[in-house]
């Protein structure tokens, strides 16, 4: 039975009691903060791309990356404008640059590169796009935070709406540029790459192996770099033939430098890191801040360093988790109350499986998107859970009118948080990219055999390593797997 709930006053207090901070991350543990990256020439990631990707903890692949995006930023057309390098920890497959001349590459991709004269053409690529100022020519900060990294694809226009005020509001910049833009950036890349010494013609082959992510069902993670990087038919050929011209130019051998690159990246993290968070079983695991709760059974689910979400399959009603600071639960209620523009609020204290709460009930206010009137946009029931010093923000938003359909929803998954003590839960680790060596007369497949991969992941583990399952190899020759 629902509790009864009282009124609440609403304050102005400051929103970012429930937006997390740099360094309050879900995905690191309650006294950690977000790493702080190494000292570069040049400007330090922005904080927000930060908070929402997580910074990669890998000394020696930001330093590679470093010394590689200066020396191209340097025989660049605009070197003053290339500002940046950072790699952030993320499973998705790609790389964006930002109209302030910083370049992020994601643990995803660079897991897919096969040798450092891919990283190189993809790095000339972004590049490319700060130097011809494609980002300043548009003259638009994306609306990626405003629901793409937040909720995906998996909310509807609706949801998306109503939960963005719950959600922290990111303007990464992230562009899709056109078709005239894509090309010159690829004819950039292809100069950059070559005049540092690197075969640009890798750069096409590796848009096949983003193509072969794409087509596979049993690939790790779905890539965005061709969704935000347009593609076209002809765009492979275009680029191998800019490739032999830039080669011919050079009069000489361009390097590839495939076991430099694959000894790089020995022990990367493959895919999600169950230690940010997981779900199995429809239930969401976090093993290093030790909760646990329900996902609705058939509900979406989206997990990124500083929030979890969770939709209806139709988008009519969305849970949000984030961290929602320390200023004690009554503060934070309020702080919720006037950041969520909730009217008629109610609250009630109470406790989760031990847990000091508070649930929150109301109707959210803001301006339809369809007719533009001001009005009721959702209803709302949240409750924050204090754990020790942290208090958590269980955000359940629905359509108008449909509290009485989703409610129990929500209440069955705040009341269900509870303390995750199960070991071999805790205790869960993730995958990582393990570099092998081949024996003589080995196929891909017998050579991943031997190295105790299952069958069922022949395939992707050829788009990985950019091969076919046929394809022979040379004694001594180097490969991935993924394991522990």
């Amino acid at each position: 039975m629902q509790p009864t709930l009282t009124s609440i006053a609403r304050v102005g207090l400051t929103l970012t009691l429930l937006l997390p901070l740099a360094g309050s991350r879900l995905a690191a543990t309650k006294t950690s903060a977000i790493p702080s990256p190494p000292p570069v020439q040049g400007a330090q990631p922005d904080p927000q791309v930060i908070a929402q990707f997580g910074l990669l903890d890998n000394a020696k692949l930001q330093n590679y990356i470093d010394q590689k995006g200066m020396q191209m930023g340097r025989i660049s057309d605009r070197p003053a404008d290339v500002k940046g390098f950072t790699v952030v920890d993320s499973p998705i497959i790609n790389a964006f640059a930002t109209p302030d001349g910083h370049v992020y590459f994601t643990r995803g991709i660079l897991a897919y590169f096969n040798n450092e004269a891919q990283f190189s053409g993809v790095l000339g690529h972004e590049i490319g796009h700060i130097t011809a100022r494609h980002g300043q020519k548009q003259q638009t900060r994306s609306t990626l935070a405003n629901g793409a990294i937040l909720l995906g694809s998996i909310f509807s226009r609706r949801i998306a709406s109503i939960a963005q005020p719950a959600a922290q509001v990111v303007g990464l910049g992230l562009l899709k540029y056109g078709r005239d833009d894509e090309t010159e950036s690829d004819q950039l890349g292809v100069k950059y790459s070559s005049k540092i010494g690197y075969d640009p013609a890798s750069m096409a082959d590796f848009f096949l192996t983003l193509s072969r992510t794409e087509q596979s069902s049993g690939a790790a993670t779905v890539p965005t770099f061709l969704s935000s990087h347009p593609n076209s038919a002809d765009r492979y050929t275009n680029v191998k033939k800019l490739a032999q011209q830039a080669e011919q130019q050079a009069g000489r051998q361009l390097a590839v430098n495939r076991d430099q690159y694959l000894r790089l990246i020995e022990g990367l993290p493959y895919g999600d890191n169950p230690r940010e968070g997981y779900v199995e079983n429809n239930t969401f695991y976090h093993p290093d801040l030790k909760f646990q709760f329900p996902v609705p059974q058939g509900w979406k689910s989206q997990n990124s360093p500083s929030q979890f979400q969770m939709a209806e399959p139709n988008g009519k009603a969305v849970i949000v988790l984030l961290p929602a600071g320390n200023k004690g639960l009554d503060e934070t209620a309020q702080a919720l109350v006037q950041q969520l523009k909730i009217q008629n609020a109610q609250a009630q204290k109470t406790t989760v499986n031990n847990f000091p709460a508070i649930v929150i009930q109301g109707d959210q206010v803001g301006q339809d998107q369809q007719t533009g009137q001001q009005g009721i946009t959702a209803n709302t029931l949240s409750y924050l859970i204090q754990d020790g010093q942290t208090i958590y923000a269980l955000v359940g938003l629905c359509g108008p009118g449909t509290l009485n359909t989703y409610g129990g929803t929500f209440q069955n998954v705040a009341q269900n948080f509870r303390r995750l003590t199960d070991a071999s839960k805790i205790n869960k680790q993730p995958e990582r990219v393990r570099i092998k060596t081949a024996k003589a007369g080995q196929t891909l497949a017998s050579a991943l055999a031997a190295n105790g991969i299952p069958s069922k992941r022949y395939e992707e583990m050829a788009i990985l390593n950019g091969m076919k399952t046929t394809d022979k190899m040379t004694a001594g020759m180097l490969f991935k797997v993924v394991g522990k």
